[in-house]
């Protein structure tokens, strides 16, 4: 009797022991499967090169599952501090970050590393905290295209000026690359180098006031179309028509103005959708126990009213 109680006791514990397991396993799933929650921060979500970045940030995310809380910094670094501090808050499980100030950023990048959550940085890059990966386009052979193609246009002679922003890192990258094209040009000098904020108005403004200075300036380089544009409507407003002007970005106000065959003779061409994509793919790595590389460089290339063309009958 003791025998057969002890085999019916047995079989009860083994029942009961499969009938848990696969609510086990469906508690294990759903705890796997938990939606990813992913805070970003743009450096302005009105520019086009940013929407583009915002496009391939959703397309890949939306592949993965994962959830995008995506808000803007817009040149004001309170603003964007406090974004951060809202996603530590909230608990994401990874950050994005464009910053609006390389340098004074790194408080917030630091808070994140405090609270545990990775941070990204796309395009921009932090020049303090720990960042897992930084994803953005090869600035630094980005200028040198753009002071290549400036050098050529004018036949490796005459009075250049840049119209810059040293806040960012991404800026800085693109001025080293230029200025080390242009080193290799003797004939070419650089009369000027003014911040323009990244902003179109405020890059006319400096523009004109460089025209005023330097009768004789013969090329200008703007380190984003913002810039490149506000350069033309300066070269425009004064008549300056024997200016070349190279920008960076290749939006669509750029490509026409190029196409018009005004001032702005050429562009050098990003990828920010890939730039966002890619962003996303190296977080998915991430959250997968994968190693992430510390820098995830884009290619770019360089267009002009010829390139454009082509690419039109394309």
């Amino acid at each position: 009797m003791k025998k057969i109680f002890f085999i019916l006791f047995s079989i009860t514990l083994l029942f009961v022991s499969c009938s848990k397991k696969p609510e086990q396993q469906q508690q294990q799933q759903q705890t796997t499967s938990k939606t990813k929650t992913i805070g970003v921060s743009l450096l302005n979500r009105a520019h086009i090169f940013y929407k583009d970045l915002e496009e391939g940030l959703q397309s890949e995310a939306a592949k993965h599952g994962y959830e995008l809380i995506v808000t803007s910094g817009d040149f004001d670094l309170g603003k964007q501090v406090s974004q951060i501090e809202d996603f530590i808050t909230r608990k994401v499980d990874a950050i994005v970050l464009c910053p609006v100030d390389s340098r004074g950023m790194s408080a917030a990048v630091k808070k994140a590393n405090d609270a545990h959550i990775p941070v990204f940085t796309a395009d921009i890059a932090s020049e303090g905290g720990d960042v897992v990966s930084h994803i953005a386009s090869d600035n630094v052979a980005g200028g040198r295209l753009a002071g290549e193609y400036l050098a050529k246009a004018l036949n490796g002679k005459g009075n250049i000026a840049i119209i810059d922003q040293p806040t960012v890192t991404s800026v800085l990258d693109r001025v080293k690359g230029f200025k080390e094209a242009i080193e290799k040009f003797p004939g070419i000098k650089i009369v000027a180098d003014v911040n323009g904020e990244g902003v179109r108005d405020r890059a006319m403004q400096v523009a004109a006031d460089i025209l005023q200075a330097h009768p004789k300036l013969d090329g200008i380089f703007g380190i984003n179309d913002d810039s490149a544009l506000g350069a033309l409507d300066a070269a425009q407003q004064f008549n300056r028509k024997n200016i070349a002007i190279v920008g960076y970005d290749a939006t669509p106000p750029a490509r026409d103005a190029i196409l018009k065959g005004t001032q702005l003779k050429a562009d050098v061409i990003q990828s920010p959708t890939l730039i966002g994509s890619t962003t996303i793919a190296k977080i998915h790595e991430y959250f997968s126990g994968g190693t992430v590389p510390k820098i995830v460089p884009v290619e770019v290339g360089i267009v002009d009213k010829e390139a454009l063309e082509k690419m039109a009958v394309k």
